[in-house]
C-alpha cells in the first residue's frame, strides 16, 4: 500500500490498475477542450467527434462483445476530464446510444479484464498526457465517513 503522507513535494496518487481503488480514479484535464486543442487527445488513430455541445467521444476499445469509448466533457463541476461509456451499436457500425460515463480507472478495468495488452497501451496513452502536462489523475468518489487509513 502507498504512504499516501508522504513528505515528496508531488501530487502523484499511487493507485495500481485492476485494484478497487484504481476504480476511484479520473483524469483530469488541465485545459477545457476546444477546437484548438481537440487534436492532441487523439487516440489509435482515432479522433474526439462532438455528441452534443460540450461532449466528445471516441472509440478507445470495440469487439463484437465489448466496447469502450472516450467521453470528455465538463463531468465534475468545471472541470474537463476523460472518462468512459460503453456504446449500444447497431447494424455493425451506427452508434445508437451510450451508457452513463464511467470513470476512467473502471473502464481501464474493465478493458483489463478483456484485453490486458489494450488497458496497458491506453494506460500508457494517460502517461503521456501526464507527462506533456495535459492532464492528471485525480481521486473521486471518498467513501463518506472515510479517514483514508
Amino acid at each position: 500500500m502507498a504512504d499516501k503522507n508522504s513528505d515528496q513535494n508531488n501530487d502523484e496518487i499511487a493507485v495500481v490498475p485492476g485494484t478497487d481503488e484504481f476504480e476511484k480514479m479520473l483524469f483530469k484535464l488541465n485545459k477545457p477542450v476546444d477546437a484548438d486543442n481537440l487534436s492532441v487527445l487523439d487516440y489509435n488513430g482515432g479522433h474526439l467527434q462532438p455528441v452534443q455541445d460540450g461532449l466528445y467521444a471516441m472509440p478507445a476499445y470495440v469487439t463484437d462483445d465489448f466496447n469502450l469509448f472516450f467521453i470528455v466533457s465538463q463531468l465534475v463541476e468545471n472541470d474537463w476530464v476523460i472518462a468512459f461509456s460503453n456504446a449500444t451499436i447497431e447494424n455493425g457500425n451506427e452508434i445508437t446510444d451510450l451508457s452513463e460515463p464511467m470513470t476512467t480507472g473502471k473502464g481501464l478495468n474493465l478493458l483489463g479484464q478483456k484485453s490486458p495488452d489494450d488497458a496497458n497501451k491506453l494506460l500508457k496513452y494517460f502517461n503521456t498526457l501526464g507527462e506533456a502536462n495535459r492532464g492528471e489523475w485525480r481521486m473521486v468518489e471518498r467513501p463518506e465517513g472515510s479517514d483514508n487509513n
